[in-house]
């Protein structure tokens, strides 16, 4: 008899708390967003403002704190964050205090290109626009850049950005008519014409040669152009 009284104990603690849990879930599910938490990811220089991210915490037209847990569409809001033409993804979550938290990368612009209008090219190959919040430090495109020619654009830089050297180095990229490549160097005045994006690491490898080469022997003030698109040689004409 003892021991139906025990289990009968048991049975009954286990109702109550389970009782309670679900009175505590549903009044928490019911209470309303205690506050907003925007925090950005990886970055220095912020290409969108903490305030523009508030402003697209909306859900049906109305701001998320204040609103009932149970309402919020945290998937919704994600995508509607990350739609922002200079933000790459977004995290929306709920803490256990009942605030909204939300991180948030922004597109990592590798180039601006100079035009009419000028634009980004970011570290995916693709077009973004300018930040009236930040001016990011990269490197300048002059010349004609558009879909046509984006891809082989984004490939000169992506090895660009993957080399220490050239990163270091290389301030500008020049594309003429023939959709040709020059670069443009940090501290001296002379101009490598690359050509096309054909056999990248054979030019490359030439240019770092003849460049500390001439580094040695004190030469590379005088030349004017270094052209690497000729197999096995650096051509150079002089000032």
């Amino acid at each position: 008899m003892h021991k139906y009284k025990n289990i009968a104990k048991g049975v009954l603690l286990f109702t109550l708390v389970v009782f309670l849990y679900a009175f505590s879930a549903k009044r928490n599910t019911d209470l309303p967003i205690a506050k907003t938490n925007i925090e950005f990811v990886g970055e220095d220089h912020l290409l969108i403002s903490k305030n523009i991210v508030d402003k697209l915490l909306i859900q049906n037209q109305q701001a998320v704190e204040c609103m009932p847990k149970d309402i919020l569409d945290l998937n919704e809001l994600e995508s509607k964050i990350s739609s922002h033409p200079m933000i790459e993804k977004a995290e929306v979550y709920l803490t256990v205090n009942g605030e909204v938290r939300v991180e948030v990368a922004q597109r990592k612009p590798l180039a601006r290109v100079i035009s009419e209008p000028s634009f980004y090219i970011d570290s995916r190959g693709e077009m973004m626009p300018l930040s009236p919040e930040h001016s990011a430090r990269v490197i300048l495109v002059y010349g004609d850049v558009d879909a046509s020619n984006l891809e082989a654009v984004n490939e000169l830089l992506q090895y660009i950005a993957q080399d220490d050297f050239l990163k270091l180095y290389v301030t500008e990229i020049i594309v003429n008519e023939e959709q040709q490549f020059s670069l443009a160097m940090r501290t001296y005045d002379f101009e490598v014409v690359v050509g096309t994006t054909k056999d990248l690491d054979k030019k490359m490898n030439n240019f770092k040669a003849f460049y500390q080469k001439a580094k040695k022997d004190k030469l590379l003030q005088t030349y004017k152009t270094v052209n690497l698109h000729f197999d096995h040689q650096v051509v150079c004409t002089k000032f």
